[in-house]
C-alpha cells in the first residue's frame, strides 16, 4: 500500500508541475525535478523500491535516446565540421570540470565525475527554440543536429569510464582502461552480431504472432536484455540500454510509429518521471548553501565550459561570430546524461551531496538560460545579416 501511495504523488506530482514549467516556456523536466525536491523536503523519503522504479527509468532514459534519437545512417552522412565542433564543446567543458575539481582540492576521481558531468549536452531544449524561431535549418541549427549524435555516443562512453572507475575506486591503469575497451568493443560487437543475424529476423517472425503487442513487448524485452547483458559484462546498465537501443533503430519493424509511441509512453509516461523526482528528493538544499562558492563556480564554469567550447568549435569550422555563438549557446543545456552521470557517482560513494546538488542546480539553470541566450544570439545574427544585405 506504502510503494502505491508514494508511487501515486510522485507521478500525481511530476505531472502537475511538468505541466506547469511547459505552459511557462520551460522544459517538463524542469517541473518533475522540481516536484522532487519538494516532495523530499515534505511528505516523502527516498526509498529502495522507489531507487529500483529510478534505475527502470534510467535505463530507458538512454534506451529511448538510442532508439530514436541515434541513426547510423546519420552518422555516416554527419560532416567533419560537426565532429570537429563536438570535439571543442565537449573537451573546453571537460576540461572546465576537471580544473575546477582539481583547484578546489577533490581527488582526480570527484574531479573526473565532475568534468564527465559538464561534458554532455541535452539537444531538445535547443530543438524547441530553434523550430520557434525558424532556425533549425539554418548551418547552426543543422549542425547541432549532427553535433548532438555524436555528443551522445561520446557521453555514454564517459560514463562506461566513470562506471568501471567506481568498480576500481580509482583512476583507471593503462591495462583496466584497456579492459574496459575491450569489454565495450566486445558487448557492442555481440550486440550488432545479435542485431543483424537474429533480431531483425526475430521481429519479421513477432510481426505474425496473433497476440496484442507483441512487437511493442519484444522490444520492452530488448531493452532489459541489453541492460542486463551489459553488466554480465562488467559495464553499466545504461550503457547497455543505449545500445540496444541504437541496434533497434536499424530493424524497420522495430521502429513502427505506433510501437515508438507506446515505447515512449511507457518511458516519459512513467518510468523516466520516477527518475527525474527521485533526482530532485535526492538534492539536500542545505548542501547547496553549505558548499557556497563552489556551488555558484560550478554553474559558472558549466554554463560558459560548454558555451566557450561551442563558440571555440563553430568558429574552427568557419562559422561567423553569432552563428558560433548560436551554436555555444544551443549546446548548454544539461539534462539527462548529466543527471545519470552524477546518479552513478553518488551511487557508488564517489561523490557527496555537495556536489550532486550543485550539478542538479546547474542542470537546472542551464536549461533555463541556455533559450535566453539562443533567442538573442539568433536576433542578433538575424540583424547582423540583414543589414549586411542591406
Amino acid at each position: 500500500m506504502e510503494f502505491l501511495f508514494q508511487i501515486l504523488i510522485i507521478l500525481l506530482s511530476a505531472r502537475l508541475l511538468s505541466e506547469i514549467s511547459e505552459r511557462v516556456g520551460m522544459p517538463g523536466i524542469l517541473g518533475e525535478i522540481l516536484a522532487g525536491i519538494l516532495l523530499g523536503i515534505t511528505v516523502l523519503e527516498n526509498t529502495d523500491t522507489i531507487s529500483s522504479v529510478a534505475q527502470l527509468g534510467v535505463i530507458f532514459l538512454l534506451f529511448i535516446a538510442g532508439y530514436k534519437e541515434v541513426h547510423i545512417e546519420d552518422l555516416k552522412a554527419s560532416s567533419k565540421k560537426a565532429i570537429i565542433a563536438t570535439f571543442f564543446q565537449i573537451l573546453i567543458a571537460f576540461i572546465a570540470g576537471f580544473g575546477l575539481g582539481y583547484f578546489f582540492g577533490l581527488g582526480n576521481l570527484e574531479s573526473l565525475v565532475l568534468a564527465v558531468a559538464f561534458s554532455p549536452t541535452s539537444i531538445g531544449v535547443t530543438v524547441k527554440t530553434l523550430l520557434d524561431m525558424n532556425y533549425l535549418s539554418s548551418k547552426p541549427g543543422s549542425m547541432m543536429l549532427s553535433s548532438a549524435i555524436f555528443d551522445d555516443i561520446i557521453s555514454i562512453f564517459l560514463v562506461s569510464i566513470v562506471s568501471t572507475m567506481a568498480q576500481y575506486n580509482s583512476i583507471l591503469s593503462p591495462m583496466q582502461f584497456l579492459t574496459m575497451i575491450g569489454k565495450l568493443i566486445v558487448f557492442v560487437g555481440v550486440m550488432y552480431l545479435l542485431s543483424r543475424y537474429v533480431l531483425s529476423r526475430l521481429f519479421g517472425h513477432v510481426r505474425k504472432m496473433h497476440a496484442r503487442e507483441s512487437i511493442f513487448a519484444t522490444v520492452i524485452l530488448v531493452a532489459l536484455f541489453s541492460a542486463y547483458f551489459a553488466e554480465v559484462m562488467g559495464l553499466h546498465a545504461v550503457i547497455g540500454a543505449f545500445v540496444g537501443g541504437v541496434m533497434l533503430s536499424n530493424i524497420p519493424v522495430a521502429k513502427i510509429e505506433d510501437v515508438q509511441s507506446k515505447v515512449s509512453g511507457l518511458a516519459y509516461g512513467m518510468l523516466t518521471p520516477v527518475f527525474f523526482v527521485h533526482i530532485g528528493m535526492s538534492v539536500d538544499p542545505k548542501s547547496l548553501g553549505a558548499a557556497g562558492i563552489f556551488t555558484v563556480l560550478i554553474v559558472v564554469f558549466g554554463l560558459l565550459g560548454k558555451l566557450v567550447g561551442g563558440f571555440a568549435g563553430a568558429k574552427t569550422v568557419g562559422f561567423n561570430f553569432y552563428e558560433s555563438l548560436i551554436f555555444g549557446a544551443g549546446v548548454m543545456p544539461r539534462a539527462e546524461v548529466t543527471l545519470v552521470t552524477i546518479s552513478i557517482g553518488r551511487e557508488m560513494g564517489i561523490i557527496g551531496e555537495e556536489i550532486f546538488s550543485a550539478v542538479v542546480l546547474l542542470a537546472a539553470v542551464s536549461i533555463f538560460v541556455a533559450p535566453i541566450l539562443l533567442k538573442f544570439a539568433i536576433q542578433k545574427d538575424k540583424e547582423n545579416k540583414n543589414s549586411a544585405s542591406g
